[in-house]
């Protein structure tokens, strides 16, 4: 099992533990009621909007983990790790929207840029182990 170092990395989990368990409920609401069409209405836009709304809730949590983060080391590797999840995401994204946008590909929603961040957490987290010897713990066991 993954050990988690210092308090404020134990916080971190605790707060996207709870987002994505958010996420799970408001998604599966949102699906059921509103893509299905039982709701209409404010109602229905505020529902559809709560999933992302958690995600926003998981941004929340490393945003607080950095701060939170008193070991300057881990606090340097989760800003490294967060700027390559960033850079890649809007990275992918910039070039899927020129592609797109000279009806070279289809489009694809906005959310998926959230799943590239993501995905680029952990090639941030590569790029930590390649580069300084470890990821501080921001993926998992620490350097």
């Amino acid at each position: 099992m993954t050990s988690f170092k210092s308090p404020a990395q134990r916080r971190y989990v605790f707060r996207v533990m709870v987002a994505m368990a958010g996420y799970m409920v408001t998604l599966t609401a949102a699906i059921r009621l509103v893509r299905d069409g039982h709701m209409a209405g404010p109602l229905a836009w505020v529902l559809a909007a709560l999933p992302g709304l958690c995600v926003i809730g998981v941004f929340w949590a490393a945003a607080r983990l950095v701060i939170e983060e008193t070991d300057e080391y881990r606090r340097m590797l989760l800003v490294r790790q967060l700027l390559v999840a960033a850079g890649f995401a809007l990275s992918v994204a910039t070039v899927w929207g020129f592609l797109e946008n000279a009806g070279l590909v289809g489009h694809v929603d906005a959310f998926y840029v959230a799943i590239l961040f993501f995905a680029g957490l952990g090639l941030g987290s590569l790029y930590n182990r390649l580069t300084m010897g470890g990821d501080g713990g921001c993926a998992g066991e620490g350097a």
